[in-house]
């Protein structure tokens, strides 16, 4: 029941974050542009409860949810999104490129599949420096026409890398429907690397933590890779903002349908956790990201002078 009762906490701390995320956005406190994950947070959920500390992880454009999953301080996260000089990486990041070395987050990344071969790396060098970590990569189905998805997938297999491939198949590359751009099944083209597959109903963080701890524990004993393919849903537009004009409307309001959140609070309740208790879990989450917000609000802008240094090189006098 504890185990659970985290797994809830987790997602609804990324679905809080993300639709305080939506309203700093529209309010314009957030610079660029912003992807939303609502609706998939047990994904993110579930397969971060199944990493240790000294584990890897390489995110996607869509990856608040994994950077909170995986422990990042929301303080700094929020911080970070809003541009600050309090951010985890003293606001030069951003959205897409949240990262926390020190909790094995590699970052977020706004190219398509580009974290696959960054977590490809980090796992050669759990397998090289025999620390029994695991390295693992989050992408979208829209990645799997890509070249580097590919390269990645054959060098696991070949080396045997402790690498889990996580696909967040949300049925959409985009702004395209995935069937109509990639014509490959991704249980053919794992079994086309001797790379294990299964898939997951993303939408039930039980079923996928279950899944994801089983493939981690594979991944230790040194059995190569693994594919987790968890099928969830795209609540919202390719990014915060889109009209979403390519979309069946009625797709769209069936997608909440299967909250993955309202799926756990059920489950919680039929196996005897009180209202109550998770009423007042529900009220603490949001104070802490309302409490973060504010944090955000009130840090200082990042600085022009200090981001250039590290990025160019010194006049010279």
């Amino acid at each position: 029941m504890t185990e659970g009762l985290s797994l809830f906490r987790t997602m609804l701390t990324i679905r809080e974050a993300e639709l305080a995320l939506a309203r700093l956005f529209a309010d314009g406190e957030v610079p660029g542009f912003i992807h939303l994950s609502v609706g998939q947070e047990g994904v993110a959920a579930g397969v971060c409860a199944a990493l240790g500390a000294r584990d890897s992880l390489a995110s996607t454009h869509r990856g608040h949810g994994h950077a909170i999953a995986r422990g990042i301080a929301l303080d700094g996260f929020f911080a970070e999104v809003m541009g600050k000089a309090s951010g985890i990486c003293r606001g030069r990041g951003g959205s897409m490129h949240v990262a926390d070395l020190a909790r094995g987050m590699l970052g977020a990344n706004g190219i398509v599949g580009a974290g696959v071969p960054i977590a490809l790396g980090a796992a050669l060098a759990h397998h090289t420096r025999q620390d029994g970590g695991v390295a693992v990569a989050f992408f979208g189905d829209g990645a799997l026409a890509e070249g580097a998805m590919h390269e990645s997938m054959n060098v696991a297999a070949l080396w045997r890398l402790p690498l889990l491939l996580v696909c967040e198949n949300n049925g959409w590359a985009e702004f395209s429907r995935t069937d109509t751009q990639v014509a490959a099944r991704l249980s053919a083209l794992a079994a086309a690397f001797g790379i294990p597959h299964r898939e997951v109903d993303g939408n039930d963080v039980f079923a996928v933590a279950e899944a994801a701890a089983g493939a981690v524990e594979a991944l230790r004993r040194g059995e190569g890779p693994f594919l987790l393919e968890a099928r969830t849903r795209r609540w919202r537009g390719h990014y915060e903002g889109d009209p979403q004009r390519y979309r069946d409307p009625a797709e769209t309001a069936e997608a909440s349908g299967h909250d993955p959140i309202a799926r756990a609070r059920a489950r919680l309740l039929a196996k005897g956790t009180g209202e109550a208790g998770l009423e007042a879990l529900e009220e603490a989450v949001r104070e802490a990201v309302l409490a973060a917000v504010a944090a955000g609000r009130a840090a200082p802008e990042a600085d022009w002078a200090e981001a250039r240094h590290g990025a160019y090189a010194a006049a010279e006098a």
